[in-house]
């Protein structure tokens, strides 16, 4: 039986929107994100404003993920019911809902039968009985674990999903954990470029400059922009690009992160070329931008859009890889629709299946670009056809003047079979020897 309410009219208190994203390493098409609730952030403001003085001596920690082991995202109600077996009463698991998509539905087993409650958003947040209002999946299940209030019987045990489960985050978690910045702290100046979420900013913090990445509010792609800042605050590395903090306000989010001088590494490349590009310089770039996925190789964490638009360029000449939006934990499945095909290996592009070794296919085009001074790949064949012709045999040939080490180390990237490509560890070690004997 499916269960809907009429509203009572019943005036709720008490409620404060949280931003949630989800961190299940699968993307999504359905209209709303299975966890994500994007509303205005007019109630935190003020909390975010009486938490200020105590943030500020904190030391910045992780943002930790809340498990949702119940969630079992896009199954059908016939599937639902065939899991909930026994049908013990309170036995439950949420999915998303078949008839209402960007809805989600409580699925709750009681006297022998399953009944299944749509779950709806509401003034951007979820209800049942548009009487009781929540943040978010995690709330919602937590409060009818509590109290039936209404349903046929309280929640008493879920079922766990198999295989990689869900995860939930809110914007209270950065700011518990020291990673919000006070808006009067920042001043925003001229727009320096776009990004995948909007604007990016020049911005000046603490009398140093910053790179500002706006996301306005109400915006679907605020659950991609959460993903990032989350998994920024787990990573510290030289050769990565640093985050510094976040803003929420009513109006939008912004990311904040230190600012990087000279750009993107390809627009580094491209607008100096060879009069001004050293061979030193090329082999730094390389270093470098190895030696942050390196330590993403250690931390197990998968870029999935490494390139040299997404390499920037420090005031010293420093390379740190930057734009975390797809990076995810490593050995994954994704829908691979989006997905920049000249620099994704073919495992990703024809499986979905990603890992650091995909990463490595994308640093041996990176070389590439380095090299040949910032050329488009592959820019002879139709990007359709790109896939096919490096599944046959094609690879690029060296770029001019490309050392044959390096071109090596390419080709090596390029293996078809992954287990066979080089770790970003080895690639470092060789590419550490060649700076070593390097001039200008």
């Amino acid at each position: 039986m499916d269960h809907g309410y009429q509203n009572t009219g019943r005036t709720h208190f008490g409620t404060t929107p949280q931003q949630l994203v989800t961190h299940s390493f699968c993307d999504r098409a359905s209209p709303v994100s299975p966890v994500t609730n994007i509303g205005s952030y007019t109630s935190f403001v003020q909390h975010v404003k009486d938490d200020n003085n105590m943030n500020s001596l904190q030391r910045k920690a992780q943002v930790k993920l809340n498990a949702m082991p119940w969630f079992h995202g896009k199954i059908s109600r016939e599937m639902a019911e065939d899991l909930l077996t026994p049908k013990e009463n309170g036995l439950f698991l949420v999915r998303e809902s078949t008839n209402y998509p960007g809805d989600y539905t409580l699925c709750v087993c009681y006297i022998g039968k399953v009944e299944h409650y749509r779950v709806k958003y509401k003034d951007n947040q979820l209800t049942i009985d548009d009487e009781e209002f929540f943040e978010n999946l995690s709330q919602l299940v937590e409060h009818y674990q509590k109290d039936a209030d209404g349903l046929c019987t309280q929640l008493t045990k879920s079922l766990p999903k198999k295989g990689k489960q869900e995860f939930c985050i809110d914007t209270k978690s950065f700011i518990d954990a020291g990673w919000v910045i006070q808006e009067q702290e920042l001043q925003l100046n001229e727009t320096i470029g776009k990004g995948e979420f909007g604007d990016v900013l020049l911005g000046v913090y603490r009398g140093e400059k910053v790179a500002v990445k706006m996301l306005k509010d109400s915006s679907v792609e605020a659950q991609k922009f959460l993903t990032e800042a989350l998994l920024m605050t787990s990573l510290r590395h030289e050769n990565l690009v640093e985050l510094l903090g976040l803003v929420l306000n009513e109006k939008h989010l912004l990311l904040v992160t230190e600012y990087m001088g000279k750009g993107s590494l390809v627009e580094y490349l491209r607008s100096r070329g060879r009069l001004h590009v050293t061979k030193k310089d090329q082999i730094n770039f390389a270093v470098d931008t190895c030696s942050g996925m390196e330590y993403l190789e250690f931390r197990k964490v998968v870029h999935r859009d490494l390139a040299a638009r997404n390499v920037l360029i420090s005031e010293a000449g420093v390379a740190k890889v930057a734009d975390f939006g797809l990076a995810r934990e490593e050995n994954y499945i994704v829908d691979a629709g989006k997905l920049p095909i000249k620099w994704t290996a073919p495992e990703a592009l024809r499986q979905g299946m990603f890992s650091n070794k995909s990463d490595m296919w994308s640093f041996g085009v990176l070389l590439w670009e380095i090299y040949s001074f910032g050329r488009v790949p592959y820019s002879r064949i139709p990007l359709i056809d790109v896939v096919k012709h490096v599944e046959k045999g094609y690879r690029m040939e060296a770029p001019e003047c490309c050392p044959p080490e390096i071109y090596e180390i390419m080709r090596q990237a390029w293996d078809l079979f992954p287990e066979r490509r080089p770790t970003f560890k080895d690639v470092k070690t060789k590419l550490a020897q060649l700076k070593a004997v390097t001039i200008n």
